[in-house]
């Protein structure tokens, strides 16, 4: 029945947003179960559908989510043909975590642990020491990174156990800030070429009795946000990285697993103005607000002292049938960013937490213009950004 005009909005309720499945099918828990299947001290396998191999080799492909994969076999016919083997021969993926963002992702994937752990819970987020935006990605302004992510990584603790442990990436990544959080441990081997880093994978992969390795490729995700996932030139890319995974797997050592899967999922959003909220733009949304952190479907809204409980209502009020709004609260006792979080993150979420549910984007078109004008996006909880997919090669 349609909603007569006069009715208020009804906000959707927090308890349809879709949690990630933190301790036995995210993201965070790949790694700790691959390097328990190796005996690497201190691990269990979290994802019981997964089989020990010797020597395991993660190919994470940044931006093709799970839905993509299934909507083009015909770009993707050797991704497409695995899709039966993710997740341990389930035929079923793996969520993200939230939110659904690359430097969230990666810090879930190298060290093993949920964002409200690891301390990167998203895209920029407020850093509580200076009051400053902290981009986690670009890592501006400069933060100490183990003041900022403590934790060792799963590739440092693997290396120490024993394990021969390599990353095979593009060379522009070794010195970041992010990698030395997320993704350090053994040796970093950069190459230019989608084809020498499935080459090298390979190599390290052969080069110990127990390996860990990961290789990554990143401009499926870089052609969805200029072009969008409906554009030839991110079709070219998707399948680009298929003949990529191919020839990796058909490289594999004996006693191998290989896992192809992503950080997130992308969801193209129309470039108009019931799809594109400007939030520079809106006088409703800025009262009160101080800090607008997070990307586009999955904001962190700091507020001015003493004004949380009006930014709430008021983001409820205007947004509440499109986006599930939390407060801090309300969003860390849903698990969104995990079952714990440690004392030094609780400030670095938004006092307001906004996840996008329809196909609809916040955008600062002053304060961000470079991801005000992206095509293609994610971050929230819906299926399209959430699911990863975990697929299986063995040897």
């Amino acid at each position: 029945m349609a909603q007569p005009a006069w009715q208020d909005p009804v906000p959707l309720f927090l308890d349809t947003a879709p949690v990630p499945e933190y301790g036995s099918g995210s993201l965070a828990d790949l790694l700790p179960t691959l390097v328990a299947g190796q005996e690497v001290p201190g691990f269990t396998a979290a994802i019981p559908e997964l089989t020990p191999a010797d020597r395991n080799c993660v190919f994470l492909i940044d931006g093709l989510g799970w839905e993509q994969i299934i909507a083009h076999p015909d770009e993707a016919p050797f991704l497409h043909s695995l899709l039966p083997t993710s997740r341990g021969g389930t035929g079923r993926p793996l969520t993200a975590g939230f939110p659904s963002t690359t430097a969230t992702s990666l810090a879930s994937v190298g060290t093993g642990l949920p964002p409200g752990e690891h301390g990167l819970p998203g895209y920029t987020a407020r850093n509580p020491e200076t009051g400053e935006l902290m981009n986690q990605l670009r890592w501006k302004p400069w933060t100490a990174p183990k003041v900022w992510q403590p934790y060792p990584t799963v590739f440092q603790l693997a290396d120490a156990a024993g394990v021969h442990t390599a990353q095979v990436s593009a060379p522009t990544f070794e010195q970041t800030p992010l990698t030395k959080v997320a993704l350090s441990g053994g040796s970093f081997l950069g190459r230019l070429s989608g084809e020498d880093r499935m080459d090298v994978a390979a190599q390290r992969l052969a080069a110990g009795d127990r390996s860990l390795v990961y290789t990554y490729y990143s401009e499926v995700d870089g052609k969805g946000h200029r072009f969008g996932t409906d554009s030839d030139a991110w079709r070219g890319q998707l399948m680009y990285v298929d003949g990529l995974a191919r020839r990796l797997a058909e490289q594999l050592p004996p006693r191998s697993a290989l896992y192809i899967t992503a950080d997130h999922g992308m969801i193209d959003i129309p470039f108009d103005e019931q799809s594109r909220i400007d939030f520079d733009e809106d006088w409703e949304l800025r009262a009160g607000v101080a800090l607008l952190g997070g990307e586009g479907r999955a904001r962190h809204v700091y507020a001015v002292p003493g004004a949380q409980a009006d930014v709430l209502t008021v983001w409820r009020e205007v947004l509440g049938e499109q986006f599930w709004v939390a407060s801090r609260d309300e969003a860390i006792a849903a698990g969104w960013f995990g079952p714990t979080i440690d004392e030094r993150v609780y400030g670095r979420i938004g006092d307001v937490v906004a996840a996008a549910h329809d196909d609809v984007i916040i955008t600062a078109s002053v304060n961000e213009p470079h991801e005000s004008a992206m095509a293609g996006v994610h971050g929230s909880l819906t299926p399209v950004e959430q699911l990863v997919p975990l697929l299986e090669v063995r040897s």
